[in-house]
């Protein structure tokens, strides 16, 4: 390697290390914990979340925004939202979360990710207004209120016109929640993360709905009455004209299969491409369209269909239905609640009819890892438990994994590190077999390695490196 390669990949893991340095395990909450109090304490996180950001002279308020949230597809439309931004001519920031491999995938501006250096720069000149603010007398971020603050100043610093910000989880208290978003999307609403958001539809759609903004525009495709309702309710108390999308009547998926998925979009009359397969990316694709289309006062005019087919027919988006391989078709698909699950479940034929699909499956212990297991057993012949990793989470067990796989009739095994139970797999594949990874981004992004290396995505900047068009 050249010495600057070395440089820069040094920076990098530098600055990895320092964030990965921050990382605590979850507070166990006590049992007698009222809801009252797990809500006052993280609205307490977002009220010193954007007491530092004043401090630092809110950078969030430097470029105009548009925030995505819902349960299912939020990573998606902004994947899509992002793309039609950049080719309608504005520079563009995209922020996702998880990320599958390395930090950067969660600074991208017009389409690259962050380079290592400047993403390195990036977590310096914070820690720098951080420990000025630590000198205050005021508590040091938490690892979650850094990464967001560190967003707002890196697209700050990047001088990007616009930043499309994915919501991390619920919404009305998540920590992304203090921008001032000109556009509010809520894709879908499922259960998940039930502990914080609650176990019933109109308790999460009340956090989702948290994220829409006085006077400003709101776009959903949400589609359970009793979720819509709160919505509905959230748009009116704040004033904010709502936009519903409903698919059948507002657009239309005409097709999808494993190059992609074509979308009609009713009030145009125009169909436009999508590289992502999977039917529900019709959804996700028709809420960023609304989104754009919802942007007001922008520079040069409104957005037109031309733009918006470049952006939706360029967009990217790793380890979401993604296929990295054929003869075996390999398909990484992050599927971590029953909606996704479901979701990948209803769309596996369109991408053909293997001889046998073989599973990779494994999952983190603050899902709902039972669920998941018996919603994609039944569509596998052969099932390989694994065990994806994360810092300071724990996984499922595989064994409880397996037993509920083994009584649907399915054989399974478990083979406790990913990168081998993926070895494992293509060894025992033929050619016209199917191999799946799934159940959580964790696992999706440890696999992914095989392909798509860490070192290589930070040089190249780019989640496909050695494969970019």
């Amino acid at each position: 390697m050249t010495a600057s390669v070395n440089s820069t990949l040094a920076r990098y893991r530098w600055a990895s290390a320092f964030l990965n340095g921050m990382i605590q395990a979850p507070p166990t909450p006590r049992p007698d914990a009222t809801s009252e109090e797990i809500r006052a304490r993280a609205i307490n996180r977002v009220d010193r979340l954007r007491r530092f950001l004043d401090f630092a002279g809110r950078p969030q308020d430097r470029y105009r925004t548009l925030h995505v949230g819902g349960t299912s597809g939020k990573g998606s439309t902004s994947a899509f939202l992002a793309s039609i931004l950049q080719a309608a001519g504005y520079r563009t920031g995209l922020h996702v979360s998880p990320y599958l491999q390395v930090e950067t995938e969660k600074l991208v501006v017009d389409g690259r990710l962050e380079s290592g250096d400047r993403f390195a720069d990036h977590v310096d000149a914070l820690d720098g207004l951080v420990k000025q603010w630590a000198a205050r007398g005021e508590p040091p971020l938490t690892y979650g209120e850094f990464w967001v603050a560190l967003t707002f100043l890196a697209f700050a610093r990047d001088e990007v016109e616009f930043a499309v910000i994915e919501v991390g989880a619920g919404g009305r208290f998540d920590l992304t929640n203090v921008i001032q978003s000109d556009v509010a999307v809520i894709t879908s609403i499922g259960l998940d993360h039930v502990k914080s958001l609650g176990g019933t539809i109109p308790e999460i759609a009340w956090h989702k709905a948290g994220i829409i903004k006085p006077a400003r525009p709101a776009v959903t495709t949400v589609d359970q009455p009793e979720a819509l309702t709160v919505i509905a309710r959230e748009a009116a108390e704040q004033r904010a004209p709502l936009t519903h999308l409903v698919d059948g009547r507002d657009f239309r998926v005409l097709g999808s299969g494993a190059a992609g998925t074509a979308l009609l979009d009713v009030a145009s009359g125009r169909s436009f491409d999508l590289p992502l397969p999977g039917t529900f990316q019709g959804a996700n694709a028709a809420a960023a369209i609304g989104a754009a289309r919802a942007l007001r006062d922008l520079p040069r005019g409104p957005i037109d269909d031309d733009a918006i087919a470049r952006g939706l027919s360029s967009t990217r988006f790793p380890g979401r239905m993604e296929i990295v391989r054929d003869g075996p078709l390999v398909i990484l698909d992050g599927a971590h609640n029953p909606a996704k699950m479901a979701s990948l479940v209803a769309n596996l034929e369109r991408l053909g009819h293997p001889t046998r699909r073989i599973l990779v499956f494994g999952c983190l212990d603050s899902h709902d890892y039972l669920q998941l297991a018996r919603l994609v057993a039944p569509v596998a012949d052969e099932v390989i438990v694994t065990t994806p990793s994360a810092t300071q989470r724990t996984s499922a067990a595989p064994e409880a994994l397996a037993d509920v796989i083994r009584e649907t009739g399915c054989p399974v095994e478990v083979v406790t590190e990913p990168r081998g139970a993926l070895e494992a797999a293509l060894d025992r594949a033929a050619p016209d077999d199917q191999i799946l990874v799934t159940g959580s981004l964790y696992l999706v992004g440890a696999v992914r390695e095989r392909w798509y290396p860490s070192e290589a995505i930070v040089l190249a900047r780019s989640s496909w490196p050695g494969h970019d068009a």
